[in-house]
């Protein structure tokens, strides 16, 4: 059975912790942080940052909880109920797309390619994405990897008309695709493949097609801030940052010691489930060949572009936007202090 997670707020660091900080005699600035979903073993690198205190020590005093998607933490973080928060920076574009919402944006790229995946079943003849021709492909109206799949069919010279689009629920698309209804489903690949195997589908029946592995240029998950905190606390943004990276590192040099500073957290967790998914988005969205390049948390404007166009093969935007309007890089700490090897 799928894992049940719980929507806890968690202090994890307090005020008292962080005024034991000898150096330092002022208060801890407080920052609520809201994640996109429920806890699972993706976020380790926060939890690492705060358990080992790397937040406490930049002066921050984190408190993290989740929400129930992109769109509900960017309302958070648009609102300042939240001052930083997680969220898909593809429908961060979508939010800006309005001219009256204000102006939230990216200050952390943490997913370098963006965990889209067409997730499908080996033993209906499907295999690669060229596959797809003649299948029925279930997807959630709400979910972003559909609105990349007419680009991505283009890309890859698929007759898009040959497959057929079945709407479901998000939250019932792996049980569908379980009991067969339908041949294959877009989602996360480290969220519904994993989850797939969890009920008991065999590894080998499970193709992932990564949309990243056929041509799609889009970013991920981006850490956003609101607006009127980044102007007055942008000291605490950017400790924040340094303290974020600090724990990628620690959690990409050692991931099965830091998983256990998030499993904790989660409910009824399997850790050797939680662990796979950690490595597998640590290896796959998060330290790619691009970002042993360029650094963490970084954008390439070109690419964005890219992007953005693609999505705009299956969303309709109003006006078209820069990485300007939605990715503020200032609050990054110096190349050098990106580098992951």
């Amino acid at each position: 059975m799928p894992r049940i997670f719980t929507r806890r707020a968690i202090l994890l660091n307090t005020a008292i912790s962080a005024l034991l900080v000898g150096h330092r005699s002022e208060a801890a600035t407080a920052v609520r942080f809201t994640f996109d979903r429920p806890f699972d073993g993706t976020m380790t690198p926060f939890f690492s940052a705060a358990a080992r205190g790397l937040f406490r020590n930049e002066g921050l005093m984190v408190t993290m909880d989740s929400a129930t998607g992109s769109p509900d933490v960017i309302a958070r973080v648009a609102a300042g109920t939240s001052e930083l928060g997680l969220a898909d920076l593809n429908a961060l574009l979508r939010f800006r797309d309005d001219d009256a919402a204000p102006p939230v944006k990216a200050v952390f790229i943490v997913f370098d390619r963006a965990p889209y995946a067409l997730i499908a079943r080996r033993s209906r003849g499907i295999r690669t994405l060229a596959d797809m021709e003649g299948k029925t492909l279930g997807v959630a109206d709400s979910d972003l990897s559909y609105r990349f799949w007419p680009d991505l069919a283009r890309l890859n010279r698929i007759d898009a008309t040959r497959v057929k689009i079945e709407k479901i629920s998000a939250n019932v698309r792996e049980p569908i695709l379980s009991a067969g209804q339908v041949d294959a489903i877009t989602g996360f690949s480290y969220l519904s493949a994993l989850n797939l195997k969890d009920r008991g589908i065999p590894a080998d029946d499970l193709a992932v097609l990564r949309f990243a592995d056929y041509g799609c240029a889009a970013y991920g998950q981006a850490v956003i801030v609101n607006p009127a905190f980044a102007e007055r606390h942008a000291d605490a943004v950017r400790g924040f940052l340094r303290a974020l990276i600090a724990g990628i590192r620690l959690t990409y040099d050692n991931p099965a010691q830091t998983i256990d500073d998030v499993i904790a957290q989660i409910d009824g967790a399997s850790r050797d489930l939680e662990l796979e998914r950690l490595r597998l988005v640590l290896n796959d969205n998060i330290v790619t060949d691009e970002v042993r390049s360029h650094g963490l948390g970084t954008i390439d404007a070109a690419r964005f572009n890219a992007a953005r166009d693609a999505l705009a093969a299956g969303f309709k935007f109003r006006k078209t936007l820069r990485v300007s309007d939605v990715v503020d890089d200032t609050l990054l700490p110096p190349a050098d202090a990106r580098r992951i090897n």
